[in-house]
């Protein structure tokens, strides 16, 4: 049990959610899933597995875009279905490859939301819900998704925060779409910066203050900024009305993977910030890698075992800390 290793956040596209998009929507297929064979190829992506024999992993949809952002209410409805039906599917025939899966919700229909979110962790076992850092430019924080914070805070599993801004969410107002991918590469983790800020200072964390948050790509701008956060919110009054801690003490209280590539240092900044028991091992696999995901398994790896800190921490990182936010039992 040691040498296991979870991946918590492992992005896949199970085949006939992939057929769909590819049938309804060919543009972001051809763009987006099309290339990448080992979201939805599970051979391709077994023998990429293969070379890591220590790494077992908890499914998250991934790479196109939140489904609200192009399909209608009843189509986000079924989307999330298929693609729930399929991971648990999954889960069942590889019980070796795959340890728990995290519900896609159709966002756009919040009673839909509920009710997926009730099917999916009663009925198929999911271990939480996936959600993108906006909702078609609507905050997190938005008064409607309040149901889904309460639900998510009473079952006491986390919610999933992957970043999104789209390419036509231009870097500067007199264009019409962002240049160079920025909007991804520099956009998306401000985009996590700003829902977690949103989560704190509207009082979600007051109010639920049980509710578990796991981020993507290691808590965005959040660690390396934790100075400025200091500088800036600890003497502006007027945003602390709603909360009753120190904004970096509602910081800390976020889960976060380490799906930055590799990158000790920056780890060590995150280590430091966030301490051994609220970061999860991620790479993004099979996303923003030449080689599918090897090469992202081997950095991330080789990265923690770097980082001067004690082995039963770097555990922590690889397996406990996963295994008991989401009940795995292994």
């Amino acid at each position: 049990m040691k040498s296991i290793i979870i991946d918590a956040y492992a992005h896949i596209s199970p085949i006939k959610y992939t057929e769909f998009i590819r049938e309804k929507y060919p543009i972001m297929y051809n763009n987006m899933l099309g290339p990448c064979v080992p979201l939805y190829d599970m051979d391709t992506r077994f023998r990429i597995m293969d070379k890591f024999p220590e790494v077992v992993q908890v499914l998250t949809i991934g790479p196109v875009p939140p489904i609200e952002h192009f399909a209608n209410k009843q189509q986000t409805v079924e989307l999330a279905k298929m693609a729930n039906d399929e991971m648990a599917e999954l889960c069942l025939k590889y019980r070796d490859k795959f340890v728990a899966a995290i519900a896609l919700l159709p966002m756009n229909n919040i009673d839909a939301a509920l009710n997926e979110t009730d099917r999916a962790i009663k009925d198929l076992g999911f271990k939480g819900v996936y959600v993108h850092s906006n909702i078609n430019g609507k905050p997190l924080d938005a008064p409607e998704f309040l149901p889904l914070w309460e639900k998510m805070a009473q079952y006491d599993l986390p919610v999933y925060i992957h970043p999104w801004r789209p390419p036509e969410f231009s870097d500067y107002a007199t264009e019409k779409e962002s240049k160079y991918n920025i909007a991804g590469n520099f956009g998306w983790p401000y985009e996590t910066t700003v829902a977690m800020t949103r989560i704190i200072f509207s009082g979600l964390l007051d109010k639920y203050p049980n509710l578990k948050i796991v981020t993507h790509h290691c808590g965005g701008m959040v660690s390396f900024y934790s100075g400025r956060i200091y500088q800036h919110y600890g003497s502006q009054k007027v945003f602390l009305k709603n909360i009753t801690k120190t904004p970096l003490e509602y910081y800390k209280m976020f889960y976060n993977d380490t799906a930055i590539h590799g990158n000790t240092p920056a780890l060590m900044l995150a280590y430091d910030f966030w301490g051994p028991d609220k970061l999860v091992f991620g790479a993004d696999l099979p996303l923003g890698d030449y080689f599918w995901g090897g090469r992202s398994y081997r950095v991330t790896i080789d990265a923690i075992n770097k980082m001067e800190i004690p082995d039963e921490d770097k555990k922590k990182i690889f397996f406990d800390n996963a295994a008991k936010l989401l009940r795995i039992p292994i």
